[in-house]
């Protein structure tokens, strides 16, 4: 079975991210979206919103699951069994940051495998920094998260 993980905050999912999802899903048998805890940031949205938000978007995709993980995302892999890693890239520097992301996993699990694919180019400007600083300031993120997101964001 070829199990991947699609790591990252998700606070909150973007459309980018669901493209990158949706066009790897005929690459493997399952997908886990692997929700990090990042100790260095603050989330606007608890986990549990964000894992269901997860759960929502993807109710299509019985391959697709969400879970929460925190530590190193290679030891999230090693504990699910997956052997790949997906990684989205928006520009050149999402792949320089991706590119050393990878080759330092590989180090840490040679076993794990990471696929990089480039967004669709309508979805290259959406970044969830920017998705925040909008909902913050009362601004419509309609056009840039999931609609059953931007129902629940309102």
């Amino acid at each position: 079975m070829k199990r991947a993980v699609f790591p990252g905050s998700f606070d909150p999912l973007t459309k980018g991210h669901e493209n990158i999802l949706r066009r790897a899903l005929p690459l493997f048998d399952e997908v886990i979206i692997g929700v990090g805890v990042n100790s260095s940031k603050q989330s606007m949205f608890s986990m549990e919103q964000r894992l269901a938000w997860l759960e929502a978007v993807f109710a299509d995709v019985p391959q697709v699951r969400a879970e929460a993980y925190e530590g190193l995302t290679a030891d999230f892999c090693e504990r699910v069994g997956a052997t790949w890693l997906i990684r989205g890239v928006r520009n050149g520097g999402d792949f320089e940051y991706e590119r050393t992301i990878a080759q330092m996993t590989r180090q840490l699990r040679p076993s794990i495998e990471t696929v990089i694919l480039f967004t669709d180019p309508e979805h290259a400007p959406i970044h969830s920094t920017v998705v925040r600083e909008i909902l913050r300031n009362n601004g419509d993120v309609s056009a840039f998260v999931p609609a059953a997101i931007a129902e629940a964001i309102g």
